[in-house]
Protein backbone atom coordinates (compact mmCIF):
# COMPACT_ATOMS: atom_id res chain seq x y z
CA UNK A 1 0.00 0.00 0.00
CA UNK A 2 1.16 3.52 -0.75
CA UNK A 3 2.03 5.90 2.03
CA UNK A 4 -0.25 8.81 2.84
CA UNK A 5 2.17 11.26 1.19
CA UNK A 6 2.35 9.13 -1.97
CA UNK A 7 -1.45 8.91 -2.10
CA UNK A 8 -1.81 12.69 -1.69
CA UNK A 9 0.73 13.25 -4.48
CA UNK A 10 -1.05 10.78 -6.76
CA UNK A 11 -4.32 12.58 -6.03
CA UNK A 12 -2.88 15.88 -7.21
CA UNK A 13 -1.72 14.25 -10.44
CA UNK A 14 -5.18 12.77 -10.95
CA UNK A 15 -6.80 16.12 -10.16
CA UNK A 16 -4.69 17.74 -12.89
CA UNK A 17 -5.89 15.11 -15.36
CA UNK A 18 -9.52 15.65 -14.30
CA UNK A 19 -9.23 19.42 -14.73
CA UNK A 20 -7.57 19.07 -18.15
CA UNK A 21 -10.13 16.52 -19.37
CA UNK A 22 -13.17 18.44 -18.21
CA UNK A 23 -11.75 21.72 -19.51
CA UNK A 24 -11.21 20.15 -22.95
CA UNK A 25 -14.80 18.86 -23.05
CA UNK A 26 -16.36 21.98 -21.53
CA UNK A 27 -17.91 20.08 -18.62
CA UNK A 28 -18.30 21.61 -15.19
CA UNK A 29 -18.15 19.58 -11.98
CA UNK A 30 -19.96 19.79 -8.65
CA UNK A 31 -18.77 17.89 -5.57
CA UNK A 32 -20.84 16.75 -2.59
CA UNK A 33 -18.66 15.48 0.23
CA UNK A 34 -19.29 14.06 3.65
CA UNK A 35 -16.45 12.01 5.18
CA UNK A 36 -13.78 13.74 3.05
CA UNK A 37 -14.80 17.16 4.32
CA UNK A 38 -13.82 19.07 1.18
CA UNK A 39 -10.61 17.24 0.33
CA UNK A 40 -11.87 16.44 -3.17
CA UNK A 41 -12.74 20.06 -3.93
CA UNK A 42 -9.41 21.04 -2.37
CA UNK A 43 -7.51 18.69 -4.68
CA UNK A 44 -9.32 20.09 -7.71
CA UNK A 45 -8.82 23.73 -6.73
CA UNK A 46 -5.11 23.19 -6.17
CA UNK A 47 -4.79 22.85 -9.95
CA UNK A 48 -4.37 26.06 -11.98
CA UNK A 49 -7.34 26.55 -14.29
CA UNK A 50 -9.73 24.65 -12.06
CA UNK A 51 -12.06 27.65 -12.00
CA UNK A 52 -13.02 26.74 -15.57
CA UNK A 53 -14.11 23.29 -14.39
CA UNK A 54 -15.31 23.32 -10.78
CA UNK A 55 -18.74 24.94 -10.48
CA UNK A 56 -19.07 24.46 -6.72
CA UNK A 57 -18.57 22.04 -3.88
CA UNK A 58 -20.66 21.09 -0.88
CA UNK A 59 -19.46 19.72 2.43
CA UNK A 60 -22.57 18.08 3.84
CA UNK A 61 -21.12 16.37 6.88
CA UNK A 62 -24.19 16.08 9.07
CA UNK A 63 -27.39 14.31 8.07
CA UNK A 64 -29.30 17.58 8.41
CA UNK A 65 -26.93 19.34 6.00
CA UNK A 66 -27.46 16.54 3.47
CA UNK A 67 -31.18 17.28 3.72
CA UNK A 68 -30.89 21.10 3.75
CA UNK A 69 -28.17 21.62 1.14
CA UNK A 70 -28.57 18.63 -1.19
CA UNK A 71 -32.25 17.83 -0.66
CA UNK A 72 -31.56 14.23 0.36
CA UNK A 73 -34.90 12.88 1.59
CA UNK A 74 -34.75 12.39 5.39
CA UNK A 75 -36.57 9.05 5.13
CA UNK A 76 -33.83 7.79 2.80
CA UNK A 77 -31.26 8.47 5.52
CA UNK A 78 -33.53 6.86 8.13
CA UNK A 79 -34.06 3.71 6.06
CA UNK A 80 -30.55 3.17 4.66
CA UNK A 81 -28.23 5.32 6.77
CA UNK A 82 -26.09 8.23 5.62
CA UNK A 83 -23.41 5.77 4.49
CA UNK A 84 -25.28 3.98 1.74
CA UNK A 85 -25.53 3.68 -2.02
CA UNK A 86 -28.94 5.34 -1.91
CA UNK A 87 -27.70 8.44 -0.09
CA UNK A 88 -24.62 8.72 -2.35
CA UNK A 89 -26.95 8.73 -5.34
CA UNK A 90 -29.31 11.26 -3.76
CA UNK A 91 -26.34 13.51 -2.95
CA UNK A 92 -25.25 13.69 -6.61
CA UNK A 93 -28.83 14.27 -7.75
CA UNK A 94 -29.18 17.12 -5.27
CA UNK A 95 -25.81 18.60 -6.17
CA UNK A 96 -26.72 18.67 -9.85
CA UNK A 97 -30.11 20.20 -9.04
CA UNK A 98 -28.60 23.15 -7.17
CA UNK A 99 -25.61 23.79 -9.45
CA UNK A 100 -24.77 24.63 -13.04
CA UNK A 101 -22.52 21.57 -13.44
CA UNK A 102 -22.88 18.76 -15.95
CA UNK A 103 -21.08 16.15 -13.80
CA UNK A 104 -21.41 15.40 -10.10
CA UNK A 105 -19.60 13.24 -7.60
CA UNK A 106 -20.47 12.51 -3.98
CA UNK A 107 -18.58 10.79 -1.18
CA UNK A 108 -20.10 9.37 1.98
CA UNK A 109 -18.42 6.86 4.26
CA UNK A 110 -16.93 5.83 7.56
CA UNK A 111 -13.38 7.15 7.79
CA UNK A 112 -12.95 5.91 11.35
CA UNK A 113 -12.14 5.22 13.94
CA UNK A 114 -15.26 3.37 14.81
CA UNK A 115 -17.75 1.30 12.92
CA UNK A 116 -20.65 -1.09 13.29
CA UNK A 117 -21.01 -4.74 12.34
CA UNK A 118 -22.91 -3.87 9.15
CA UNK A 119 -20.94 -0.73 8.25
CA UNK A 120 -17.23 -1.20 8.96
CA UNK A 121 -14.54 1.43 9.10
CA UNK A 122 -13.32 2.12 5.59
CA UNK A 123 -16.71 1.59 3.93
CA UNK A 124 -17.25 4.38 1.40
CA UNK A 125 -19.81 5.04 -1.31
CA UNK A 126 -18.98 7.35 -4.19
CA UNK A 127 -21.88 8.53 -6.29
CA UNK A 128 -21.52 9.81 -9.83
CA UNK A 129 -23.95 11.29 -12.29
CA UNK A 130 -24.13 13.31 -15.44
CA UNK A 131 -26.97 15.80 -15.81
CA UNK A 132 -30.01 14.05 -17.30
CA UNK A 133 -28.79 10.56 -16.44
CA UNK A 134 -29.46 8.26 -13.51
CA UNK A 135 -26.88 8.34 -10.73
CA UNK A 136 -24.61 5.40 -10.05
CA UNK A 137 -23.04 4.47 -6.72
CA UNK A 138 -19.73 2.71 -6.28
CA UNK A 139 -18.94 0.80 -3.09
CA UNK A 140 -15.40 0.67 -1.71
CA UNK A 141 -14.08 -1.16 1.32
CA UNK A 142 -10.69 0.21 2.30
CA UNK A 143 -10.33 -1.61 5.61
CA UNK A 144 -8.75 0.20 8.54
CA UNK A 145 -5.63 1.98 7.25
CA UNK A 146 -6.43 5.02 9.39
CA UNK A 147 -8.75 7.98 9.03
CA UNK A 148 -6.47 10.11 6.85
CA UNK A 149 -5.76 7.27 4.44
CA UNK A 150 -9.45 6.32 4.08
CA UNK A 151 -10.21 9.93 3.22
CA UNK A 152 -7.38 10.19 0.67
CA UNK A 153 -8.25 6.85 -0.92
CA UNK A 154 -11.86 8.03 -1.20
CA UNK A 155 -10.70 11.17 -2.98
CA UNK A 156 -8.53 9.09 -5.29
CA UNK A 157 -11.40 6.87 -6.36
CA UNK A 158 -13.70 9.87 -6.82
CA UNK A 159 -11.09 11.53 -9.04
CA UNK A 160 -10.76 8.37 -11.12
CA UNK A 161 -14.53 8.27 -11.57
CA UNK A 162 -14.59 11.96 -12.54
CA UNK A 163 -11.89 11.28 -15.10
CA UNK A 164 -14.00 8.45 -16.49
CA UNK A 165 -17.05 10.75 -16.64
CA UNK A 166 -14.99 13.30 -18.53
CA UNK A 167 -13.74 10.74 -21.02
CA UNK A 168 -17.07 8.94 -21.55
CA UNK A 169 -18.87 11.62 -23.54
CA UNK A 170 -22.11 10.56 -25.21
Amino acid sequence: MRSLAETESANLELAACVVATHRATGQRIVTAESCTGGLLAGALTSIPGSSEVLDCGFVAYSNQSKVDLLHVPPDLISRHGAVSAQVAQAMVEGALAVSHAQCAVSITGIAGPGSSSCKPEGLVFVGTARRGQLPISHRFEFGSPGRAMVREMSVQHALKLLLQLGNDQD
